[in-house]
């Protein structure tokens, strides 16, 4: 069995589970979350830490790696989280062609191993507590007639961060891109709009970010002295146009942390457009006519792919921020050929 419960009759006795093939290799906790979406973090994370989930048997951490076949054990508070589940999974059928349209209009560049495509803002790439329709729940769409193994997700964009993101048509090509990016093999370019014009025009940014709390609850990422317990960040920037109390800034991280360039944007005195958590109030600006959503872009990646073969995509501005251009008198034309060397 890959995916039904088995009981042994009356609502009090645990369920089994058992782990697909395509399932060989993730965590248990991410396990849980995908086939229970209602199921919450602390919720499953209590789970594990009592007990009352096992797999093969014997308790389990969250971060073990599932192997397929294994069968796992889930107390019967999960049942009714089994039958949501599986309600929605008949709702997202009827919407899976819709989806799959969508996604295939979104796609800039495919290979026999890869695919780039362009992730509108707005868009979660991976689903969580309140998210229902995510780029992950979407992928089945870009498999091909005889793929045995569906596409999966090599890298990240925050959800509100539009742009190239880099999909994998298999295990063995998603091995080969994360290694790709840990070797900092690849050249991602973005795109912002600052509130405020970085000095000196063209430098880099090299500060080290760790994790703080925020008063409200949540935790943002800020930059911290050398020796602290801060990780390497380093982005090079150049400021590519300017308009009004704005400025157009190309960016090229060489490091991969956590909102790494709205932190240091705002580290350095020029938070971006829209970007409230990192800005805060003074970057909400509608009073000139800005939409108030994140004005970040994943203008271009460029890789060499497992075949050898090198590619390069760009994506288009997204509707918001071509809007912002044409309110900034930025020029578009000229725009749209910014980049970093190399």
């Amino acid at each position: 069995m890959t995916g039904s419960a088995q009981g042994t009759g009356g609502g009090h006795q645990p369920l089994h589970l058992n782990v697909s093939d395509d399932e060989d290799g993730q965590r248990l906790d991410r396990w849980l979350r995908r086939r229970l979406p209602g199921l919450g973090f602390a919720e499953a994370q209590r789970w594990s830490r009592t007990g009352q989930v096992r797999v093969d048997g014997k308790r389990a951490k969250p971060d073990l790696r599932l192997t397929a076949g294994a069968t796992v054990r889930l107390p019967p508070l999960a049942l009714p989280m089994l039958d949501a589940a599986a309600e929605g999974r008949v709702a997202q059928r009827a919407s899976g062609a819709e989806d799959a349209a969508f996604l295939r209009g979104r796609v800039l560049v495919e290979t026999d191993d890869l695919i780039l495509i362009d992730k509108p803002s707005g868009l979660a790439v991976q689903g969580g507590s309140g998210t229902d329709r995510h780029l992950d729940g979407m992928l089945d769409g870009l498999a091909r007639p005889g793929d045995v193994e569906r596409p999966r997700l090599v890298h990240r964009l925050d959800r509100d961060t539009s742009g190239v993101l880099l999909l994998a048509r298999n295990a063995r090509a998603a091995a080969w891109a994360t290694r790709a990016f840990r070797e900092r093999t690849t050249t991602k370019i973005y795109w912002a709009v600052t509130l405020g014009v970085p000095s000196p025009q063209r430098g880099v940014i090299d500060l080290p970010l760790a994790k703080r709390p925020v008063e409200r609850g949540g935790e943002r990422m800020v930059a911290v002295d050398e020796g602290e317990d801060g990780q390497s960040a380093i982005t090079e920037y150049e400021v590519m146009a300017t308009g009004g109390p704005c400025a157009l800034v190309a960016l090229k991280p060489l490091t991969g942390r956590t909102h790494q360039l709205r932190a240091h944007l705002a580290a350095i005195g020029t938070p971006i457009v829209g970007d409230l958590k990192y800005g805060g109030a003074a970057v909400d600006l509608r009073r000139i006519g800005l939409p108030k959503r994140l004005h970040l872009h994943a203008r271009r990646l460029t890789l060499t792919g497992p075949d050898g073969r090198r590619i390069s995509a760009a994506a288009p501005l997204p509707p918001h921020m071509a809007a912002s251009f044409a309110r900034l008198g930025l020029d578009l034309g000229m725009g749209l050929n910014l980049e970093i060397d190399g």
